[in-house]
C-alpha cells in the first residue's frame, strides 16, 4: 500500500479548501480519490463538521419537545426488558429492549414509540431466538433514562426522578402498559363451583405482573393505585414477585386502556 506524507495530505486539503473537488486533487497530486476523500472526512471530523455526527438534541440538556405519553410507555418497556449499554469502539450506547415475537402488534408499538422519542435517530430491530431487540442509538440515553446501572435491576436501586414521576403521574396508564406489556399478561384462570348439586367449571380474566425488584413492582401498585384497580400480591417459591389484578371491574378497567398482548 503506497503511503502518503504529511505535506501531500496538506496540499491536497488546501486544494479542497480552496474548492477543488475531490477528483481534481486526486488527478492532480495523483492520490486516490478514496484516500482525498477520507482526508476530508477526517479533516471535518477534527473540526466539528462531519455531516450526521452530531447527535440530535436532546429533551433533558436541549429543551427539544418530548413526546410525553411515548416516554412514560418506553419507560414502562425499559424497566421491565430494557436495557442500555455501550459497545467498544461505539461513540454512542444503545437502547434495546426485547421484544418476543410471538406478539408483532407489540413490537410495532414499542418501535413508534421508540422513534416517538427519538425522530432524528434510527430505530431498527436486531434478531434473536424467539425474539427481536427494538434497538436505537443515542449520546443522550443516560440523560432520558437516569435507572441505568451496572448490574441487574434487581440486585439495585430503582427510583424515578422528580420529573420522570410527573410524566407517569401525567401518563399513568401509558406508564403501566409498558410495564404490563414487558413483565405482565393477561391469562384466563379457572375455578370450579357447586351449582346445583354439580361441580362446574368456572373461568376468568386477570392480570398479571412479575419482577423481581421490589422498586420496579411498587412503582406498579402505586400507579394501579392511583388509578383505582385493585390489586394482590400473589407469592412464587416464597417471594412477593407476582402483582395480580383479578377483581371484575379492576380487570375491566384493565381491559379498556391495556388488553391482551397482540
Amino acid at each position: 500500500m503506497q503511503m502518503h506524507g504529511t505535506e501531500v495530505r496538506h496540499q491536497a486539503l488546501f486544494l479542497l479548501h480552496s474548492g477543488a473537488t475531490n477528483a481534481d486533487v486526486a488527478r492532480s497530486l495523483g492520490v486516490p480519490v478514496g484516500t482525498v476523500g477520507y482526508w476530508l472526512h477526517q479533516d471535518r471530523a477534527s473540526r466539528g463538521e462531519t455531516p450526521g455526527r452530531h447527535d440530535p438534541p436532546c429533551p433533558r440538556c436541549d429543551g427539544r419537545a418530548l413526546d410525553e405519553a411515548a416516554y412514560a410507555y418506553v419507560l414502562g418497556l425499559y424497566l421491565g426488558d430494557g436495557h442500555i449499554i455501550q459497545y467498544s469502539g461505539h461513540r454512542a450506547p444503545s437502547l434495546m429492549i426485547t421484544c418476543a415475537e410471538a406478539w408483532p402488534g407489540l413490537m410495532d408499538e414499542c418501535a413508534e414509540a421508540v422513534q416517538a422519542l427519538f425522530p432524528d435517530n434510527s430505530v431498527c430491530r436486531v434478531r434473536r431466538t424467539g425474539c427481536r431487540n427494538v434497538k436505537v442509538y443515542s449520546k443522550h440515553l443516560w440523560c432520558l433514562f437516569p435507572q441505568h446501572g451496572t448490574g441487574r435491576k434487581h440486585e439495585r436501586s430503582i427510583t424515578l426522578e422528580p420529573w420522570q414521576e410527573c410524566l407517569v403521574e401525567k401518563h399513568p396508564w401509558a406508564f403501566l402498559r409498558g410495564l404490563i406489556h414487558s413483565d405482565g399478561c393477561r391469562v384466563m384462570n379457572w375455578t370450579t363451583r357447586l351449582v346445583g348439586g354439580k361441580r362446574k367449571r368456572y373461568e376468568y380474566p386477570r392480570y398479571l405482573f412479575t419482577n423481581k425488584s421490589d422498586d420496579i413492582r411498587r412503582l406498579c401498585t402505586d400507579t394501579l393505585d392511583r388509578l383505582g384497580v385493585a390489586w394482590t400480591h400473589c407469592t412464587r417459591h416464597g417471594n412477593p414477585y407476582n402483582i395480580s389484578v383479578a377483581r371484575r371491574a379492576s380487570v375491566a378497567l384493565m381491559d379498556e386502556h391495556i388488553g391482551p398482548k397482540y
